[in-house]
């Protein structure tokens, strides 16, 4: 297949043409264009957007994956617009030109950011009512409506698009579209929450919350290589699809994990959660680091179903467990 990738200089980008590039003609577009092994040509976002180089003289797709975006959440409103302008417009620019190629198969990375800020219940399910917080989930909430208002994905139900429904569709049939939602992605080279955690936990000190039981989900970036590699060659049904390993982990787990891959013990204290939910309302009150938001945010649950996928594909079980998959990120932190 000859497939386009959008971000493809991104960590994702970056893995998926390692994943990809042995079995497809990988073609990248970026803010910058330097060569890339395995990528035939890397197209820049300000040269397709002026006259002398419409999108229509690019080559013939198959595919087109489009991760480009901006991340880094904030709940800072005056920054709001560069979110939209990024996570909205550009993907409103390639969603039209997918539309308009002879390209068979769109993939855009939204993100469970995009359906909802906290997890009501036991489980985020793509059936799920969309409510997002901050500009980063509400500008891939907006890009993910411009892309159902222009291709249908199902009527089955109002959120959880499952049909590929082609005559529906018109002159737009025999075309594929995914949403993918993925949960917080990981793998060696990427510096994100997980080495802010990691270099806490280096440095020897205690985690205080260990009372605090909650279960997250994550994402190796091995398993979502796998998945859209998957969604590519595969004829798997348009829709909504969110993404995350088989297995959820607590924070007491990562902290038990990162020790074994630092050969130390864990400091892992179980202080009371009713004194430490009023330390935090302290520091609500005084503007100090532990605050009521930050304490939620450390200890809330956070579990993503990836039922739907994994039945789309006709698989069982994702083919890296969890743990195993925290730990190769654990162990390139010290690389």
């Amino acid at each position: 297949m000859n497939i386009l990738i959008t971000g493809i200089h991104g960590f994702v980008g970056s893995n998926l043409v390692l994943s990809l590039k042995d079995h497809h003609v990988l073609y990248g577009l970026d803010i910058i264009a330097p060569m890339k092994e395995g990528v035939a040509t890397t197209f820049s976002w300000k040269d397709i957007e002026t006259t002398a180089f419409p999108m229509q003289k690019l080559p013939q797709f198959d595919a087109i994956v489009h991760l480009a975006g901006k991340a880094h959440d904030t709940k800072n409103q005056s920054a709001a617009q560069v979110y939209f302008d990024i996570n909205t417009g550009l993907t409103q620019k390639i969603f039209d030109f997918f539309l308009e190629s002879r390209a068979k198969k769109f993939i855009f990375f939204s993100s469970v950011k995009a359906a909802a800020d906290s997890v009501v219940g036991d489980v985020l399910r793509e059936d799920v009512k969309p409510i997002p917080v901050g500009p980063y989930g509400e500008s891939k909430i907006a890009a993910e409506n411009y892309i159902k208002e222009h291709f249908i994905l199902s009527t089955t139900s109002p959120y959880g698009y499952s049909s590929s429904g082609e005559e529906e569709n018109g002159r737009y049939s025999g075309k594929q579209v995914y949403i993918l939602r993925p949960c917080m992605i990981h793998g060696p080279g990427n510096k994100g929450n997980l080495n802010l955690l990691y270099n806490v936990v280096k440095k020897g000190i205690p985690w205080p919350l260990g009372d605090f039981e909650n279960k997250r989900s994550f994402t190796s970036i091995d398993n979502l290589c796998y998945v859209v590699e998957g969604l590519l060659t595969k004829n798997v049904a348009s829709g909504i699809y969110h993404m995350g390993d088989d297995e959820a982990l607590s924070t007491n787990e990562l902290i038990a994990l990162m020790c074994e891959a630092m050969g130390k013990e864990p400091h892992i204290w179980k202080m009371n959660k009713k004194m430490m939910e009023s330390c935090a309302g302290l520091g609500t009150l005084l503007h100090l680091p532990l605050n009521t938001e930050r304490l939620r945010k450390l200890t809330e649950n956070y579990v993503v179903s990836n039922e739907k996928i994994k039945a789309a594909l006709g698989i069982e079980r994702m083919p890296v467990r969890a743990a195993d998959g925290i730990m190769k990120t654990i162990l390139s932190f010290s690389n």
